[in-house]
């Protein structure tokens, strides 16, 4: 864990990435988050599982998506569509 996650104005602080996945799948589905990052897990038969393995194992994707819901949480807070 890098220094910046462990300070509590992270917005990724306390959050687990079991969270944040089920949390954009949800609110976005498997189309639109393979749309937004483009990974083979979420496009050919995803599962939450899959997913939390392959986001684990490579650091550039997992970036993307953490990115990726930080951008919705803001959308959220100024009551923004999503993209």
């Amino acid at each position: 864990m890098t220094a910046s996650r462990e300070h509590p104005k992270d917005p990724l602080h306390g959050v687990t990435l079991k969270a944040i996945l089920h949390d954009l799948v949800e609110r976005r589905g498997w189309d639109d988050l393979y749309e937004q990052v483009r990974i083979n897990c979420f496009s050919i038969d995803p599962s939450l599982n899959s997913s939390l393995k392959f986001l684990r194992r490579t650091p550039w994707a997992r970036e993307k998506v953490e990115q990726l819901y930080i951008a919705d949480q803001r959308r959220l807070a100024r009551r923004e569509p999503p993209r």
